[in-house]
């Protein structure tokens, strides 16, 4: 006896289930990660609001440098890494150490007062966003970056694509009408109305899960990353940041090495293109670093996607090179915000709060999804309390959204 050859539609459909069961599960922990992560610099302020602020009074801030070394007293000899400066008096400074070079852990960040270099205390929700960016990446399993949670994060991805497509092939109508595709059926009771609402707000939120997915990928997969940075900006060297007007600097006076270079490099920056900052992280040399990197936002803009940067001399604090976000091509600033666009922080505010309420909605995809798979084991066993022999599986011409169709 010959077994029938399911057809297509039921070997997607089973496929889509199966994934339901296996990786829809993974997805919805991915997505209620991600959605706290969209906002973590928001709840990262709010709950450090009574250490962002300092009274400013008539005092004069520290050169970088001295600031750096104040807080290295306070911090235990700790290596001070970066300092996020901001144009407004009364903002604190958010001070990153070095990782330790023997443990290659990296010591918790605080904020410091700009005046006189007080420790006001440090990150709160530092540790537990790292806990959750762990969580996101890879399942905080052994191994981290290198072991198996980044493998099945990365498999788990891959299969939202394939859900994407199997599931618009799945709802594919025979009549197009924009109420068959975009409005969900509420009013009708049971496998219906589940199938309506997993299928519409799938399809509302099918370029949003699109984009997060071919993203997230980058990470998971070398190979994808290199296809991305071929399309974006044509090969691999392409991808590094082209820095334009580089100049020679120029000799380098007795006493302009070290921190005398770094208080030279700010004070051209904040005469030069940093009159327009409003926020700047400079990122102080290593001893064998030949730059001094400054990045920096315009006033009024916290898009990470329009940071501009600046390199200076580490030896002299001379300027080698600027670039600012508009004149970067499309392409390599996709590329060199891909965290953003992950995000969807790099199309605009609205688009993250679509990107948020989209990983929201990865656990109710999953609960919809195992709410139909119940509900159709159930009826397929009254079926065959009823009909011996009879075949199980969805049925066929049920109606869905006023068309005749097959809802799983």
């Amino acid at each position: 006896m010959t077994l029938p050859i399911p057809s297509p539609r039921t070997v997607l459909f089973r496929l889509h289930w199966a994934l339901g069961l296996t990786a829809g599960l993974v997805l919805a922990l991915m997505g209620l990660t991600g959605a706290l992560m969209s906002y973590e610099e928001a709840i990262t302020a709010f709950a450090n609001r009574d250490r962002l602020a300092v009274v400013a009074g008539d005092r004069a801030a520290l050169p970088p440098a001295a600031l750096a070394a104040q807080v290295e007293a306070r911090a235990g000899g700790r290596r001070v890494s970066a300092l996020t400066l901001s144009d407004d008096p009364h903002a604190s400074v958010a001070v990153r150490f070095a990782r330790d070079p023997e443990t290659r852990e990296r010591p918790p960040a605080l904020y410091a007062d700009p005046y006189d270099g007080a420790v006001l205390g440090p990150v709160r929700l530092e540790a537990a966003f790292a806990t959750i960016r762990d969580l996101h990446r890879w399942l905080l399993l052994p191994g981290g970056s290198k072991g198996w949670g980044r493998t099945i994060t990365g498999a788990c991805t891959l299969a939202l694509l394939a859900f994407l497509a199997t599931g618009l092939y799945l709802r594919w109508p025979k009549i197009h009408r924009w109420r068959i595709w975009l409005k969900p059926s509420l009013s009708r009771p049971g496998r219906p109305r589940w199938w309506s609402l997993h299928a519409v707000a799938g399809t509302w939120l099918l370029p949003v899960y699109l984009v997060a997915a071919l993203t997230g990928l980058t990470w998971s997969y070398p190979s994808v990353k290199d296809a991305a940075t071929w399309l974006l900006v044509g090969d691999r060297a392409a991808g590094k940041p082209a820095r334009a007007g580089r100049r020679a600097a120029p000799e380098a006076p007795g006493d302009a090495s070290g921190p005398a270079a770094v208080d030279r490099a700010w004070a051209a920056f904040r005469s030069g293109a940093g009159r327009e900052a409003g926020t700047a992280i400079l990122t102080l040399p290593e001893p064998d670093a030949k730059a001094i990197r400054i990045r920096w936002l315009p006033k009024g803009v916290d898009d990470p996607s329009a940071r501009n940067e600046a390199r200076y001399d580490a030896a002299t604090g001379a300027l080698l090179s600027a670039e600012r976000a508009a004149d970067t091509p499309l392409g390599r600033r996709i590329l060199e915000n891909i965290l953003e666009v992950h995000r969807g922080r790099f199309f605009g505010a609205p688009f993250a709060l679509l990107f948020c309420l989209g990983a929201l909605a990865l656990p109710g995809f999953a609960a919809t999804g195992l709410t139909l798979y119940v509900l159709r084991r159930r009826a397929d066993a009254r079926r065959r309390s009823v009909l011996p022999g009879a075949k199980t599986g969805f049925p066929k011409g049920e109606p869905f959204g006023g068309v005749q169709g097959r809802s799983p």
